[in-house]
């Protein structure tokens, strides 16, 4: 006898919670940024630029490529980020052409009370499971997040 359909229909309602649980967690995040006046998209961009700036500030093509999104969405997101004094562009003194992303010390600001804010947000988010439950999340979505891109779930 094939359990396929009632596979089939966990697996259904498995994703449905997950959906369910993004739009929560955007919603929550979303309201925790708000205060900023940053969006979880240009949140998202500020931690890029920091990670990677390192030796050299990234140019708006890694960013577009490491986002996952076309170069026009990073520019928009550049934009907003710049107009708030966060980011400024800067020609790559090696290539003048070419025009990096640079962190300014408002956006190193807004880093530091964008840590805070999305640690609220995940305390409002977690505040159901006990302990020992959030190291069993912790531990599935890893498998989840680390799974190899042609695993399916």
């Amino acid at each position: 006898m094939s359990t396929a359909p009632e596979t089939d229909s966990t697996d259904g309602v498995l994703a449905e919670q997950l959906l369910r649980l993004t739009r929560r967690l955007h919603r929550i995040q979303k309201r925790h940024l708000e205060p900023l006046g940053i969006t979880p998209a240009q949140s998202r961009l500020l931690r890029l630029v920091s990670y990677v700036e390192g030796d050299r500030p990234p140019r708006m093509a890694d960013l577009a490529a490491r986002l996952e999104v076309v170069p026009r969405a990073v520019t928009t997101l550049v934009d907003g980020l710049e107009a708030a004094g966060c980011v400024r562009r800067a020609p790559d003194p090696a290539n003048r052409r070419v025009i990096r992303i640079e962190l300014t010390d408002s956006g190193r600001e807004t880093l530091r009370r964008l840590r805070s804010a999305r640690t609220d947000a995940a305390e409002e988010i977690l505040a159901p499971l006990t302990a020992e439950q959030r190291d069993q999340l912790g531990g599935l979505l890893d498998a989840l997040t680390d799974a190899p891109r042609g695993r399916h779930c």
